[in-house]
């Protein structure tokens, strides 16, 4: 049998040791990517255990300072007895009617003057930062309208339409109309002139720069005012309750206090509170299914 080339040998081995290291970085990045998810997987039960281990510490400390005496329980409260008349308000209602038709119903006037709110400050933001000219004109007043004390409208709104919805979503209205303005004029005012001035090149009309170029540069400005605007939208909708109102967690707080019940003020809180999270997570879930292009900020990762 003739000897085998040297040059086959050769070749043979060198593919031997070559093809380990081929391999080898395939492998180191597999494991980079493992890695940096178990840090991640581990960052995220490290925060969700700290913030429970925070909130039981809190209700734990506030309920022991109550039984101890070291707060007076007929002002403070305790947890226990806030969790009592949530579950007397679940279970049996309120002198209102049921828990769940008043959480409606100031559901409904927030989020009805939240959509109205939003969708004037949108507008307005987007015209006033492509037009200069209304700019110019309109800027002072609305820097004057932000200036006041926007609550304190509560109480006109209140004698204009009465004690139905209609006060409470105008309320709601005021308060959500201007950060939503300022962040989409913003946001219009800082879209890329190079992006402007391609569009225009390509024989684009201002319509289409406005709705093709600026609209869709400006909607991570817009979508960061929604996350506040919301919570604004339910101070509004709680602050016309409170003043004056057949139904809602606003009156639940205002007949509350009328009866020095605080557990009752607090119960109302809670439920508003609950109910604020659960906008902020579809809010949240909403920017990140619209948003799934954009690379995460460094530190980012929740």
């Amino acid at each position: 049998m003739p000897p085998e080339p040297v040059t086959s040998i050769v070749t043979d081995a060198v593919a031997t040791r070559d093809r380990p290291a081929e391999a080898r970085p395939a492998k180191a990045s597999t494991e980079r990517t493992a890695a940096r998810a178990r840090a991640a997987r581990n960052r995220r039960v490290l925060v969700y255990g700290t913030r429970l281990l925070l909130l039981v510490a809190v209700i734990g400390l506030w309920e022991w300072f109550a039984r101890a005496g070291i707060i007076d329980p007929f002002n403070f409260s305790m947890p226990s007895k806030i969790w009592d008349q949530i579950r007397e308000w679940a279970l049996h209602g309120t002198a209102q009617g049921s828990l769940w038709e008043q959480i409606w119903y100031t559901l409904y006037e927030a989020l009805f003057g939240w959509i109205i709110g939003v969708i004037a400050g949108v507008l307005l933001g987007i015209a006033l930062g492509r037009v200069r000219f209304l700019a110019d004109v309109l800027g002072p007043y609305i820097k004057v309208l932000n200036a006041l004390p926007r609550i304190v409208l509560a109480p006109i709104f209140l004698i204009w339409f009465g004690l139905g919805p209609a006060s409470k979503v105008a309320s709601a209205v005021v308060l959500v109309f201007f950060p939503v303005f300022f962040n989409a004029f913003q946001g219009a005012r800082e879209v890329d002139r190079n992006l402007v001035s391609n569009a225009r090149i390509l024989g684009a009309s201002n319509r289409r720069v406005t709705l093709q170029v600026v609209i869709p540069s400006a909607t991570s400005w817009i979508f960061t005012s929604l996350h506040v605007s919301f919570g604004f939208a339910l101070i509004g909708a709680i602050v016309g309750e409170y003043i004056g109102a057949t139904k809602g967690l606003g009156l639940l707080v205002s007949a509350s206090q009328g009866t020095f019940n605080a557990a009752g003020v607090y119960a109302a809180m809670v439920i508003l509170a609950v109910v604020a999270l659960l906008a902020e997570g579809l809010l949240t879930f909403g920017e990140k299914r619209l948003f799934r292009w954009k690379p995460a900020e460094p530190g980012s990762e929740r």
